[in-house]
């Protein structure tokens, strides 16, 4: 994969007749990334030279491009293809760079992109201000982070703030790969090379309340409780109604402080502005992310009742991070959220998931007791579960090949996972229905045979 310099003087050719789509305006012939003024890089052995073998090994499998731009639902690579993005992890829920806050971290840039942290600093109130704004109500303090990890970290340094040093997570839950991230995140092979983890972390079923109050008795008044309203990296599970109720009145009754993880299930990705928010649910601490960044500048938070972020906001030296709520972060935030706000984002994802569910189950259905098991989801988060698991590196691969990007989950091998963004219009999504289409029929012509 040799990227070369881009051309200043003429356009690239036009796409190859293998894109997704026809080619808009003719791409430019490469990347920006060169070595010297002149010399094509190589990405996949700067990658196998400097960032690790099995990246590499993987970007070649997945086809040896790179990508090099990216705008709305698209994102584009250097050999002139361009790829719709119905995965991205969750997070371009406003798609890929959207104008707003593109506009709101340049102005940043030009005018304070770093901040001294001995002064006040202006756009991190207001983007707190904001965000708090959405969240159930009595969620008023917020602690911006650079990514979800470090909120689930920052929860769980807050929770022993309280004296709850006992935490209790699902088995599939993710919440991270740092540290103590990682002691919650119930997956044996990411934990295993990293053992010990962190002390006193015990796993409980998910929506299984009855397996939550025994482990909470056994608990009384030294437990955290870190949930998710819907298991994405788990294989979108999605929990039975009053569940969630459920959980935040047994916190009530042992005594335990109750943290939401709302990373990928928040800022609209439900269909709602956070997952809580359909069974009126207000959890102690609240997470967010992904959704968050607006798809431009990582950004992350921590949200938490008066009572809950009462160590933190006493001390502010208690926790902190030299480039969290940074000026440039926040305004991608702001942005993102007053755009949310503008678009009626939350209202469109319903209605767009709703239209996305009903078809793929349709797409799906000549494939259902045989390939395909089942077509869940809730929103713009929707999980395709199959019987085996190479179906789903088989698929998305076909999917790549088509121009489509999709994402597997990291704790359930055998679910393909659709976290598309709210922008998606009728020609993208007929397009992606007919893609997903033929590449099921190859699929499972392939495992068939």
């Amino acid at each position: 994969m040799t990227v070369s310099p881009p051309s200043t003087d003429a356009p690239g050719a036009a796409e190859p007749s293998g894109a997704a789509v026809p080619s808009e305006a003719a791409e430019p012939s490469g990347a920006a990334e060169t070595v010297g003024p002149t010399a094509p890089v190589d990405v996949a052995d700067l990658y196998l030279k400097h960032i690790g073998s099995g990246r590499a090994v993987m970007g070649r499998v997945m086809g040896g491009m790179a990508e090099v731009r990216s705008e709305g639902a698209w994102i584009h690579a250097d050999d002139g293809r361009r790829f719709l993005d119905f995965g991205g992890y969750g997070v371009f829920i406003l798609g890929h760079r959207h104008p707003a806050v593109v506009e709101a971290v340049h102005r940043q840039i030009d005018t304070h992109p770093l901040a001294s942290r001995v002064f006040l600093e202006p756009v991190a109130a207001r983007a707190a201000q904001a965000l708090a704004a959405h969240t159930p109500p009595g969620i008023d303090y917020v602690h911006f982070v650079n990514s979800g990890a470090e909120a689930t970290e920052a929860a769980l340094k807050l929770a022993r703030a309280h004296g709850r040093t006992s935490v209790i997570t699902t088995r599939r839950g993710f919440h991270g790969k740092t540290l103590g991230a990682l002691s919650v995140t119930a997956n044996d092979t990411y934990q295993t090379p990293f053992q010990p983890l962190l002390p006193d972390v015990t796993q409980v079923d998910y929506d299984d309340p009855a397996d939550l109050e025994q482990a909470l008795a056994a608990r009384r008044d030294r437990a955290c409780v870190i949930v998710e309203p819907v298991q994405g990296e788990g294989g979108v599970r999605i929990p039975r109604p009053g569940y969630l109720r459920q959980v935040r009145a047994l916190c009530s009754t042992y005594g335990a402080l109750l943290v939401v993880d709302e990373i990928q299930t928040g800022m609209g990705r439900l269909g709602t502005w956070w997952g809580v928010d359909a069974e009126g649910v207000r959890p102690d601490v609240l997470l967010a992310g992904k959704g968050l960044s607006g798809g431009v500048v990582p950004i992350a938070a921590m949200a938490a009742t008066a009572e809950a972020y009462g160590p933190f906001s006493r001390d502010p030296y208690l926790h902190t991070s030299t480039f969290g709520a940074s000026p440039i972060a926040c305004a991608a935030a702001l942005a993102t959220v007053r755009a949310m706000e503008t678009e009626n984002t939350v209202a469109r994802a319903a209605a767009l998931g709703l239209r996305l569910r009903a078809a793929v189950r349709e797409v799906c259905a000549p494939y259902r007791g045989g390939l395909v098991r089942e077509v869940r989801g809730q929103g713009l988060l929707i999980g395709i579960e199959f019987a085996e698991e190479q179906a789903v590196g088989e698929l998305l691969l076909e999917l790549i090949a088509r121009g489509v990007l999709v994402n597997h989950s990291l704790n359930s091998t055998r679910v393909l996972r659709l976290t598309p963004p709210a922008v998606v219009d009728d020609e993208e999504l007929g397009l992606f229905l007919t893609t997903l289409a033929e590449a099921l029929h190859s699929t499972a012509g392939r495992m068939s045979g």
